[in-house]
This record gives structure tokens, C-alpha cells and sequence, in this order.
């Protein structure tokens, strides 16, 4: 049975654009920091109510959803589980809705939308999104990551849509040194 590694979506999306300054600076891809993220560590669910659609293979958790996996979190108003029954639940894909925040120790994400396509092993968050490490931020319209390489994108979306006005934009923290 394939466990779920959704919560180390965000948190990878972050490292990897927090990251992207110094790899860049020296010639390599940016990598996350959760790429050895143990994704077979079990998920907690905790929701306000679940609905389980056997016929459409789908469960959906509603209001006040809390999902766990080791130390990483994702909160959200929705969230619908997509798997296959044939020869035990294979978990397909989740979708996650309406004020998506995701967290580890050193990262948070946030994104009106998130979808986890397990088969693909690809995690994409869209609109509005923002990602915070360490006193830094990127904010865009879509952000996604890739948990085979630990490569995060962020798209700023089409001009006028959202907040970004069409451009990714970011604040970093500097260090300071002595004059």
C-alpha cells in the first residue's frame, strides 16, 4: 500500500526556492531540503466529517481538516482522497481546498488550492501562494514541486490574476555584517 508524503509538498516548494540563490550561484539545480522526507511515515487525519464514496473511489474531509505525517502538517477546509480498491487501497492523489497551509520545522506554504498526484509525485499549489522560510518570502500564483528531484517552480500566473500581478516576487532576509 502506498503511504502518503503530501505534507512534504510545500515545505519542499520553500526550501527549493530558499535554496535557488546559492545553487544557482554555484552551478547547480536547487534542491529541497525534505528530499529525504520519510514519505512511508503514517498520516493522521483529523476533520470535522468524512464522506466515503466507494462507488467513485473517493473519500472527502471537511471543516477544520488537520493531516500529520512525521513533522510536517497540512491544513485545509477540504480535502478529497482519490484511490483505486483493486487488490487493497492504492491512494491516488489528493485535493485539498480553501486556505491550503502547509508547515515543516523551517518552512510554510500557503495556497488557495493543493493537489498531490502520488503517481507522478508531483505536488502543485495554486493561487495566491506564498512561500516563507527564515524571514523570507516568494509569493506567486502557482508553485509546483517535484519530489523525485526536489526541484520547486513558481509560476507568477497570467498578468492581473492574483496578487503578483502576473510575476513572481520575493523578499529575502540578508545577513548582516559588521561595517
Amino acid at each position: 500500500m502506498r503511504r502518503l508524503a503530501f505534507l512534504s509538498c510545500a515545505a519542499a516548494a520553500l526550501a527549493g526556492a530558499a535554496v535557488a540563490q546559492g545553487a544557482l550561484a554555484q552551478g547547480r539545480d536547487p534542491v529541497s531540503a525534505l528530499r529525504g522526507h520519510d514519505s512511508n511515515a503514517p498520516i493522521d487525519v483529523a476533520a470535522d466529517r468524512i464522506e466515503v464514496q466507494d462507488r467513485a473511489d473517493r473519500a472527502i474531509f471537511a471543516g477544520n481538516v488537520k493531516v500529520r505525517q512525521a513533522s510536517l502538517s497540512l491544513d485545509t477546509e477540504r480535502l478529497t482522497v482519490a484511490y483505486s480498491s483493486g487488490g487493497g487501497i492504492q491512494i491516488r492523489r489528493l485535493d485539498a481546498a480553501g486556505g491550503v497551509v502547509v508547515r515543516s520545522p523551517s518552512e510554510t506554504a500557503r495556497g488557495n488550492f493543493g493537489i498531490y498526484d502520488l503517481d507522478k509525485k508531483l505536488i502543485t499549489l495554486v493561487g495566491d501562494v506564498q512561500l516563507r522560510r527564515a524571514g523570507s518570502q516568494v509569493m506567486g500564483s502557482r508553485l509546483v514541486i517535484d519530489l523525485q528531484s526536489g526541484r520547486a517552480v513558481i509560476d507568477g500566473g497570467a498578468p492581473g490574476v492574483g496578487q503578483s500581478g502576473g510575476r513572481v516576487t520575493g523578499r529575502f532576509t540578508v545577513p548582516q555584517r559588521d561595517r
